[in-house]
């Protein structure tokens, strides 16, 4: 693979993962509008983030089989053209319940470019080199929560949050365009893929009893709720408790942002000395101390605005070294049905981030401290999952198919 065609592969597949946070962050500055508009409050508009990651979660199922069966290309574009429409439907909404709905019909129109890019990175690179393609991926994709957030601050202060779906709504028919265009088909039809329910139910379960897959997936989707969280209460944490307006908000989720990228990028470096079950276990450990940390010092009531950024800008940095290296782990053992593993490695992050927003939504106010106890539990659950769940892995593959297997003792 030239470099010139592989910097186009990673530019085009983070675009397919970038639209889901894009479709997540850019609207968050006009929860207090959407909120007065539509005559609610801004805890009932986090449940339209609810409704998002319960779409994206559900859709992740679906689109699995449908990509090992039809190919890649085929069902992101009808995907693609789902998330187009519904983000058109967003423009004129004007009622919550509504806008719930098509929230949830979003999601699920964007998760075929999430499952489809991930997939691509296994069938396009070798198994040993996805922890870093996809480190690669979180640098493009680290660019969403900074741009996404600031642009949808002065966008709906000029302009109105309705814009804010109109400009989604491009984006997707941009994005569609140029997958069709540049992405290879890198997959060929799998007519043997049955899409009945009983055999994709069966694939399911196969995938699931891998004790390599259930040990990373559920210890990296659990520690990556603590993200889900901090997305769905920032805009009560920052504009309410803190009381910044929607611009300095975005600027705040920026800066955030920062995190995830530097994080993501030291991930790459430090894959030449250790391997990713150490990365995995030094990151959840630090996240876990930091998360304790954080519960005790907002508990005696010790956080300001600038130390709030600073302990969740740590907080987010563990993520972005543990996420690349939990879903290399947990996809490298599959070959021939990795959008299946791919996709129930999506549904298990997504619903539990669903969950994890709800639990937003219902118990953060006008305090902090449910969100911190959200992320503390979490870290620690995740933790635990981690140390279990490696008892029952005889042997760690790395890599996997057609290339030469590389067991980790």
């Amino acid at each position: 693979m030239t470099q010139t065609r592989y910097i186009k592969l990673i530019l085009i597949l983070g675009s397919l993962t970038a639209l889901g946070p894009f479709s997540i962050d850019m609207y968050l500055p006009g929860f207090a509008g959407i909120a007065k508009d539509l005559n609610t409050s801004v805890a009932n508009v986090s449940m339209t983030l609810s409704s998002y990651f319960i779409g994206i979660s559900a859709g992740q199922l679906l689109y699995g089989p449908l990509l090992d069966r039809f190919g890649r290309k085929k069902p992101l574009f009808i995907g693609l053209l789902v998330y187009i429409f519904a983000s058109l439907g967003c423009v004129f909404v004007t009622d919550i319940d509504t806008f719930i709905g098509l929230r949830f019909i979003q999601a699920v129109g964007s998760c075929a470019a999430t499952v489809a890019s991930v997939s691509m990175v296994r069938d396009l690179f070798p198994v040993k080199d996805i922890p870093k393609v996809f480190s690669l991926l979180m640098l493009v994709v680290g660019l969403s929560p900074m741009l996404a957030p600031t642009i949808g601050g002065y966008v709906t202060e000029d302009y109105g949050w309705h814009t804010v779906f109109f400009i989604l709504m491009c984006m997707g028919i941009v994005i569609l365009i140029a997958a069709q265009i540049v992405l290879p088909n890198s997959y060929l039809p799998d007519t043997s893929i049955s899409l009945k329910p009983k055999p994709i139910i069966s694939n399911f379960i196969s995938i699931l009893k891998e004790p390599q897959f259930y040990t990373y997936a559920f210890a990296g989707a659990i520690a990556f709720s603590g993200l889900f969280t901090y997305v769905a209460a920032s805009p009560i944490l920052f504009m309410d408790i803190f009381e910044v307006d929607a611009k300095t908000y975005g600027w705040i989720f920026a800066f955030m942002s920062l995190s995830f990228i530097s994080a993501s990028q030291l991930n790459s470096l430090l894959l030449r000395k250790f391997n990713s079950e150490q990365m995995i276990l030094g990151a959840l450990v630090l996240q876990a101390v930091i998360s304790v940390l954080f519960l005790i010092l907002a508990m005696n009531e010790l956080l300001g605005l600038y130390e709030t950024i600073a302990i969740l800008f740590l907080f987010l940095a563990c993520l972005g070294i543990s996420n690349p290296n939990t879903a290399g782990l947990t996809l490298a053992p599959f070959s021939r049905n990795a959008g299946s593993a791919s996709a129930l490695m999506g549904a298990i992050q997504l619903g539990l981030g669903a969950l994890a927003s709800f639990a937003v939504g219902v118990f953060v106010k006008n305090s902090m401290l449910p969100m911190v106890w959200i992320m503390t539990v979490s870290t620690i659950l995740a933790l635990i999952i981690l140390i279990l769940g490696k008892r029952n892995i005889k042997k760690t593959i790395t890599t996997s198919g057609d290339e030469e297997i590389v067991i980790v003792h």
